[in-house]
């Protein structure tokens, strides 16, 4: 689905969380929202999954129950076992009856994540990671058309932080997926999207190619901190935090 954002902007009260913001996502395509905290990256997130009200257009071109989003805390009972967790992505298809379908569907995407083996345990004895992959698990089970992840990675070693980004980079590729992730590490970034957004204190700075974006005086403005950027190994781009400014 192809989503378009026209002058969005999220208030709490008097506070202008996110201020004015364009930008557009083609089908297939990474989009990887970056900023320091309070910049307004999950409120963004938040507008375009409808979860908080905003000011501003957010057209998307295709229904609402087609959107995958996973908030950066997502709650659920600890006494739910796993398979459960997951079965609840298929909430919008789910009735008194549980259908093969979804029981499939459930499956599949543990099994893709890689947590087919914890389907009987209970969600509340997992530890951070391991629910992470879980909740993961519980968006790719309604077989969505939109990928929204606020911080997908954010309680995963590294090991299984580069997993999950390469698993959900070839999602997108291969199922045609709009996605559109919050994330804090510049180089997981690089790597794992196509284009980044640069927000800062709730405004877009910049939008495009991550070549484009990641220079050091663009970092600079955007976090504070003095940074050089190397060419890795594999071909992308390295940042080394320097000194804050």
């Amino acid at each position: 689905m192809k989503l378009e954002c026209r002058g969005v902007s999220v208030r709490y009260g008097r506070h202008l969380a996110v201020d004015r913001v364009d930008f557009a996502v083609a089908p297939g395509e990474i989009l990887a929202i970056l900023g320091p905290n309070g910049s307004g990256k999950s409120s963004l997130l938040r507008a375009l999954a409808g979860v908080i009200g905003h000011d501003g257009a957010i057209d998307w071109d295709g229904p609402a129950d087609a959107i995958g989003y996973m908030p950066q805390d997502s709650a659920t009972r600890a006494m739910l076992t796993v398979f459960e967790v997951v079965l609840l992505g298929r909430m919008r298809s789910l009735s008194f009856r549980v259908a093969p379908d979804d029981l499939t569907a459930a499956a599949a995407a543990m099994a893709e994540i890689g947590v087919a083996d914890l389907a009987s345990r209970r969600i509340g004895t997992l530890s951070g990671g391991q629910r992470q992959l879980v909740f993961i698990a519980q968006v790719l089970a309604g077989n969505p058309r939109v990928l929204l992840l606020d911080e997908p990675t954010s309680a995963l070693d590294i090991a299984h932080q580069l997993a999950v980004l390469a698993l959900l980079r070839d999602l997108s590729r291969k199922r045609g997926l709009t996605t559109i992730a919050v994330l804090h590490d510049l180089n997981a970034a690089a790597r794992f999207a196509d284009r980044l957004a640069l927000l800062h204190r709730g405004r877009l700075a910049g939008v495009g190619g991550v070549d484009g974006m990641l220079t050091a005086e663009r970092l600079r403005a955007v976090f504070d901190v003095e940074v050089a950027i190397d060419a890795g190994s594999d071909g992308f781009p390295v940042v080394l935090p320097l000194r804050a400014v």
